[in-house]
């Protein structure tokens, strides 16, 4: 196993991909907790509130709230019949008429660490709910698994839908895991009827694919472990408006991977590509083109956009966007 952990940090994996190589080792050294310890090396959840914000105001604007809901315990993490908490955060927009979006995060950072990428997509003209899903920041400390983590997502959509009761100003917004999160919650929803738009941001079509990208190791460790996250499966049932950004410099989801998911939605799809683009920093590597894409989004949510006959980004606003648009892009 050392032989195998020793390949493994030559090839400097980052931390969730190493995982699924550190997995297949603890899996032929037959350890019976395989399945936790393997989630919580993936998934990397981070509970608890960073030092820097343990005055509850912290990053917050006049009329920001944190809170927490009661949901039912899971995964065993909690005694029979308790309840877990589930940390929401409401950060309203100053134009009440602004769209409200749902923002999913990806693994390791809670909303605390995602803050200047909220940040940015509030001042993009979005109000925002976001989550942290248990295992995650103020949420209760589990060990979490796919079922949890869009069970979480499940309930901060009913969040939003109390605070915004306009469908076509709802949006979903996914980061990297939570882009595969996004894509299970709006596979299950209607546009306009229940929401108006998807965004994804450096996400990628199935997590084993993730893992095989590593390398040999890391295609074997893709072959069992118990972690799908299958959005290239569901993505064709999104009827909404998507918008996806991906750099091509992202080491941790290979653009290959965004490209892929692009091409499995229906036409119509909004494709950013950044060039030089990290994984997580976008919203500042870019900052204006970031900014631009999500106001796009915007401009395509009001009512004369939802109905049955309308096209999911009508032209000209995708194209000037989007680099090099292929497959089901939208074209310039």
């Amino acid at each position: 196993m050392a032989r195998i952990l020793s390949d493994a940090r030559k090839r400097r994996l980052l931390p969730w991909r190493s995982g699924a190589v550190l997995c297949l080792a603890l899996s032929l050294s037959g350890c019976a907790w395989l399945s936790a310890k393997e989630r919580a090396l993936v998934l990397r959840p981070s509970p608890g509130r960073p030092a820097a914000f343990l005055d509850d105001a912290t990053g917050l604007r006049p009329g920001d709230l944190r809170y927490t809901l009661q949901v039912p315990s899971q995964n065993g993490a909690t005694p029979p019949n308790t309840e877990d908490r589930l940390a929401i955060w409401w950060l309203p927009h100053p134009d009440p008429q602004a769209p409200t979006l749902l923002y999913l995060h990806g693994t390791l950072r809670s909303l605390y660490g995602n803050l200047p990428k909220i940040e940015a997509v509030r001042d993009a003209g979005f109000a925002v709910l976001a989550v942290d899903y248990r295992g995650w920041g103020d949420s209760s400390p589990i060990i979490p698994d796919e079922a949890s983590i869009d069970a979480d997502a499940a309930r901060a959509w009913a969040e939003l839908v109390k605070r915004q009761p306009d469908a076509s100003k709802r949006v979903i917004f996914g980061h990297s895991m939570g882009g595969a999160v996004a894509v299970s919650l709006a596979s299950q929803l209607r546009r306009g009827v229940d929401y108006g738009g998807l965004v994804l941001e450096s996400t990628f079509t199935r997590m084993p694919d993730v893992a095989a990208s590593a390398g040999t190791l890391g295609r074997i460790g893709a072959a069992i472990t118990s972690l799908r996250f299958e959005s290239i499966d569901k993505i064709a049932r999104v009827d909404a408006p998507t918008l996806i950004l991906h750099g091509d410099a992202d080491k941790l989801v290979p653009v290959d991977l965004g490209r892929r998911l692009r091409d499995a939605a229906r036409p119509g799809v909004c494709w950013v590509e950044i060039a030089k683009g990290s994984h997580s920093g976008l919203h500042r590597e870019a900052a204006e083109r970031y900014k631009q894409s999500l106001q796009g989004m915007v401009s395509v949510l009001p009512p004369r956009f939802s109905g049955p006959e309308a096209r999911p980004w009508p032209a000209g606003v995708c194209s000037a966007l989007s680099t090099a648009p292929k497959a089901n892009a939208v074209k310039s």
